[in-house]
């Protein structure tokens, strides 16, 4: 069995069963998807002297479990901010665009924001989630460690909820702070769903992630609300945290609507 989202295969990835998403057993959640978009914006150069600051991926189409390739440059080069951009595509064409504004890391440790512990139990605590498995089988959801810090499991509200990565983004690779935020917090409109899966659809169209530090550990929480409004238009928005304290914002703009047939 597969250990990770993607395994490289020539100049692209296969994808595996471990991307399967919610809405059909054929198409990925966007979470994985979002952070392979986002490995190619770090691995351009000087990566390692930024942070991502913020990062917003435009999903096209429904992105199918199979081959994808992806490529990254520079918007708007600079010395101490830069805006990159990444295209991720399938055999028939571009799927989803990503751009991301990087800054360079500087020494603000004596102006930095007090922490903000999260107002709920830490990911030790917290309760572990009962299975979900959509597919009978692998997927994003066997994927990820779930662990209820408020709200209820898979029961409509507001919900946080701490994720762990169980297997690697890329074969033979270690996430990165950035990619594991990503392939969590294109959760948040499913972690507090107003709506039950077996009715409707509120399928996100994009997600878009500020961050105003670099989250430390494996555990990523969403402090997530969904709000429906009356023209079939939602907004699913999380406060992201690491076990520390609060590391940033998520939102997701949301399609909802009855579930055809």
């Amino acid at each position: 069995m597969a250990s990770s989202f993607y395994i490289p295969d020539g100049e692209g990835f296969l994808s595996t069963e471990y991307t399967r998403g919610p809405w059909d057993r054929r198409y990925q959640h966007a979470g994985p998807p979002a952070a392979l978009m986002a490995r190619a914006i770090e691995h351009l150069d000087g990566g390692e002297d930024f942070s991502v600051s913020r990062f917003t991926v435009e999903v096209l189409r429904s992105i199918r479990v199979g081959p994808l390739t992806v490529q990254a440059r520079f918007v708007r080069p600079g010395k101490r901010v830069q805006l990159a951009e990444a295209v991720l595509s399938d055999e028939n064409g571009e799927v989803a665009l990503a751009r991301a504004w990087r800054i360079r890391r500087g020494a603000t440790q004596a102006e930095a924001t007090a922490l903000e512990t999260p107002p709920f139990a830490g990911p030790a605590d917290a309760a572990v989630n009962p299975e979900f498995d959509p597919w009978k089988g692998p997927s994003y959801f066997s994927a990820v460690e779930w662990r209820q810090a408020t709200g209820a499991f898979m029961i409509p509200g507001p919900s946080a909820t701490w994720m762990r990565m169980r297997v690697a983004l890329v074969d033979g690779e270690e996430p990165s702070p950035l990619t594991r935020v990503l392939v969590a917090a294109d959760s948040g409109n499913g972690i507090s769903m107003e709506l039950s899966l077996a009715t409707h659809v509120f399928i996100n169209t994009e997600l878009t992630v500020h961050l105003f530090t670099q989250p430390v550990g494996e555990w990523v929480c969403l402090d997530a609300r969904t709000r429906i409004g009356r023209h079939g238009v939602g907004l699913a928005t999380s406060i992201l945290y690491d076990a520390s304290g609060r590391i940033g914002t998520g939102n997701q703009t949301l399609l909802v609507g009855p579930r055809a047939g």
